[in-house]
């Protein structure tokens, strides 16, 4: 007997759903792999050697580029406190720290196509390179967000000033005919709180 109601129908899973846990399986299978390969070429504390100097190496690139953030952070700080504010255009120099952060963590996981990866964004060319490109994706992105979206609420809170910072607001448009909800227009300003 039928009642009448739609069968529910299951939700599509998503192609990165699918694809990261299979792309997660085969970087592991092929670390795994390529150790024992250079275990075999080259003896099992060669491998242990190059693991560990890796994760030494790894830590330091971490702490390194953590204490340069932290060192632009408080230099920025004090700027704002001055009253000054960097020119247009300018950078402080932190725009690399997540890559040279990210480079160290894959540093000090243990393989060696992570190592290898971990020490391609230790060049400051790659680094600038893919920052640029995920700058670019980003907004793409927000550009092309749907109305409602997450990327739409991002877009609309940032606002660019002419100097080159970002002001954190709402904007909110109303009918030019229409006077702004809240108040006669006699000339007098909304209260600021309700």
């Amino acid at each position: 007997m039928t009642t009448g109601t739609p069968a529910p129908t299951a939700r599509r899973r998503s192609s990165a759903r699918n694809l990261v846990p299979l792309g997660m399986a085969v970087w592991l299978v092929l670390e795994i792999w390529l150790l024992t390969l250079v275990a075999g070429a080259a003896g099992g504390l060669t491998v242990l050697a190059l693991l560990i100097a890796g994760g030494i190496g790894g830590a330091v690139v971490i702490k390194r580029a953590g204490r340069r953030a932290f060192r632009n952070l408080t230099e920025t700080l004090q700027q704002a406190q001055a009253g000054k504010s960097p020119a247009p255009g300018t950078s402080t120099g932190s725009t690399g720290n997540g890559f040279l952060m990210l480079g160290g963590l894959l540093l000090m996981l243990p393989g060696l196509i992570s190592d290898v990866a971990g020490l391609l964004l230790l060049l400051p060319a790659v680094r600038s390179a893919l920052g640029r490109h995920t700058e670019r994706s980003l907004e793409r992105r927000m550009r092309a967000a749907a109305p409602g979206s997450l990327g739409d609420a991002f877009q609309q809170a940032r606002i660019h000033r002419p100097d080159g910072k970002v002001v954190q607001g709402e904007v909110i448009r109303q009918d030019a005919t229409q006077p702004p909800r809240g108040y006669e227009d006699d000339g007098q300003r909304p209260p600021l709180t309700p």
